[in-house]
């Protein structure tokens, strides 16, 4: 009896490699019938046009390359899409008719007048038809020393202590080439303290129609910032390198190439002179201290002002305008964002009282929101609306329900801050239930209600996921809801004491 043994399977690698190999004629078939095919379909087109009258040919050729043509650019310009240049800070939709109709909303006329004055201010400096030059930067930059310097004989205070400006000042001066210009010396903007000052510096350079930024040295961040902000408004913006004649050449150089590299200016290399304090020696070896003045070094900025003045104001008008344009519209938003922040504040504190009223007008104590789920919807309802946020019913029902589940675990901690308050005002700790799940239910509201809110106040609409934490975030705090039981008290007390008086 023989044996036989069996024939080897083939291994999983030599299965696959024949696989592909099947694949790869495969697809050399494919291609060389596709190359048949197009071949064969070219032939044929280039028949059928022969075919066709000369002016027929022509024109369908044409078609078929411009076909082509476009298809071409539409991919190259897909492949490489151009780069999308940041925009300004502020927008150049804002026009005038947009500001003002805004300013004249009665609800912030009181609030305006302060913004209407500056819309007076900007007509004002438009019919004067004179170029103005604001001088910005950092504290003990030069700058008072630059407005001495172009405008001899005016009275500008100069001291070696930072910070001597401290309101903006006007100078006219003329240039050499008759040109008149009015200068604004402002304060530093980075002065200990100065914030207000600072924000008076800023409102001036949206006012000027030209910035000169002034510096003594390479720019601190804040600087640069300071540079990329002023950048935006589409502006003459002139960086002045003040003091150069403390520098060797060598240092200077770098100076300004550093300059140039991190603010894509060039700097112009000036001096504005001054007094300066010298050590004289004498033969005997005595010294005595001198001081003696330092002629300017201005030509450079003074070319620079004379083409900015030979063109004239109404060059840069639309740029000037466009900024305190844009510069009100941000600080009417603000103002309109207070004044919602207000009425939310007043909504939210009348629907604590109403969630107080309804708790002690229930006799069976609850802990649920759904137990006033009906003002929970009006409450958050009128929030939209005063936002501006659509919302559907059935939206702010599902929302009140989760937010429900979130109150179930946090109910508790609430009663127990409430009757720690009560405990702290005479008699009240004999007070029934009732009192107690009124408070409990005023500062669920409240927390509810600055939930909605603040997540509104985002301008992203209404996010439930925020909302949520939002609502979360204000449960947990320990802190504010013991701040907020003796004020949820009163108001409960308030409420109880005018129901009493509507029953009589």
């Amino acid at each position: 009896m023989s044996i036989h043994a069996p024939m080897p399977a083939a291994s999983p690698t030599k299965r696959i490699r024949l696989l592909l190999a099947a694949i790869t004629v495969a697809s050399v078939l494919g291609l060389i019938l596709s190359a048949i095919y197009a071949t064969d379909a070219v032939l044929s087109i280039i028949e059928r046009l022969q075919r066709l009258p000369p002016w027929l040919g022509v024109l369908t050729a044409t078609l078929v390359s411009a076909l082509m043509a476009s298809t071409g650019w539409l991919m190259w310009r897909l492949l490489h899409p151009r780069a999308r240049q940041a925009g300004p800070a502020i927008a150049d939709t804002v026009d005038r008719a947009t500001v003002e109709a805004r300013l004249a909303t009665p609800a912030l006329q009181a609030a305006t007048a302060p913004l209407r004055a500056e819309l007076a201010e900007l007509d004002r400096r438009a019919a004067l038809e004179q170029i103005f030059v604001a001088l910005f930067g950092d504290v003990s930059a030069g700058k008072s020393s630059l407005v001495r310097a172009l405008v001899p004989g005016s009275e500008v205070r100069v001291d070696v202590r930072a910070g001597t400006t401290r309101s903006v000042q006007h100078y006219e001066g003329r240039l050499p080439d008759g040109s008149r210009l009015t200068l604004a010396d402002v304060p530093g903007t980075s002065e200990w303290q100065g914030e207000s000052r600072a924000v008076a510096a800023r409102e001036e350079a949206l006012r000027a129609h030209v910035v000169a930024y002034v510096c003594d040295g390479d720019l601190t961040r804040t600087q640069a910032e300071e540079i990329a902000w002023l950048r935006e408004f589409g502006k003459p913006l002139l960086l002045l390198l003040n003091k150069t004649d403390r520098y060797r050449a060598s240092e200077l150089a770098a100076i300004r190439a550093r300059l140039r590299e991190r603010t894509g200016l060039t700097p112009l290399a000036i001096s504005a002179g001054g007094v300066e304090t010298v050590v004289l020696r004498a033969a005997d070896g005595s010294e005595q201290a001198s001081e003696r003045q330092r002629a300017p070094q201005l030509a450079p900025l003074i070319d620079a002002l004379e083409d900015i003045a030979g063109r004239g104001p109404a060059a840069y008008e639309a740029a000037r305008e466009r900024a305190v344009l844009g510069a009100l519209d941000l600080k009417i938003g603000t103002i309109e964002a207070d004044e919602r922040a207000r009425l939310a504040a007043a909504l939210v504190r009348e629907y604590a009282r109403k969630a107080a009223l309804g708790a002690l007008a229930a006799v069976a104590p609850g802990t649920d929101l759904v137990i006033q789920g009906v003002l929970a919807t009006r409450l958050l309802s009128e929030l939209t609306q005063l936002y501006g946020v659509p919302m559907r019913t059935i939206d702010l029902d599902r929302f009140v329900e989760l937010a429900g589940g979130r109150l179930r675990g946090s109910t508790a901690l609430i009663l127990a801050i409430v009757g720690n308050a009560m405990k702290a005002f005479p008699g009240l700790g004999t007070v029934g239930g009732g009192l107690v799940h009124a408070v409990a239910y005023a500062m669920i509201f409240d927390s509810l209600g600055r939930a909605v809110a603040e997540t509104l106040a985002r301008g992203e609409g209404f996010d439930r996921k925020i909302a949520l934490e939002r609502l979360d975030a204000q449960l947990s705090d320990r802190n504010r809801l013991m701040d907020l039981a003796p004020q949820m008290l009163k108001l409960a007390l308030e409420s109880r004491a005018e129901e009493a008086v509507e029953r009589k």
